[in-house]
C-alpha cells in the first residue's frame, strides 16, 4: 500500500518532466529551423546582390516554406561606416505578426562588389 502511494505521488511529477522536455525540444526544434531560414535568407541576399551589382537597403520581408511549415523573415540592411560595407539584421519568426519577439535573429555583413577592386 505504501508503495501504491509513493508511486501515486512520484507519477504526476515525472508526467510534468517528460512534457516539460517534449516542450524544450519543440522549442529547440523551431529555433534550429528558423535559424536554417536566416542563414537562406543571408545567402539568398548575397546571390542577389552579386547578380545585380549592388546591395539592397532597407527593411524587405517575406515568407518561406521549410519544414513543412511557413515562416517569416524580415531583413533590414544598412550601411556602415566602411565605404562598400552592408550590416543587414535577419529576424525569423513562425508568427506573421511577432517581429518583434523572433525566433531567431541572426546578423551578417556583406561587401558591395565594386569596393572589391574586381575580385
Amino acid at each position: 500500500m505504501v508503495a501504491l502511494a509513493v508511486v501515486a505521488v512520484a507519477l504526476p511529477a515525472l508526467l510534468m518532466t517528460i512534457s516539460q522536455q517534449l516542450d524544450g525540444m519543440r522549442y529547440l526544434e523551431d529555433r534550429s529551423h528558423a535559424q536554417w531560414v536566416a542563414a537562406n535568407r543571408l545567402a539568398e541576399l548575397r546571390l542577389v546582390s552579386k547578380a545585380r551589382g549592388k546591395l539592397q537597403a532597407g527593411l524587405i520581408s517575406g515568407s518561406e516554406e521549410l519544414a513543412g511549415r511557413r515562416w517569416y523573415w524580415w531583413s533590414e540592411g544598412k550601411e556602415t561606416g566602411v565605404p562598400g560595407f552592408f550590416r543587414y539584421e535577419i529576424l525569423v519568426s513562425d508568427r506573421e505578426d511577432s517581429r518583434m519577439s523572433p525566433l531567431y535573429s541572426l546578423d551578417g555583413y556583406l561587401v558591395h562588389e565594386a569596393t572589391q577592386g574586381g575580385q
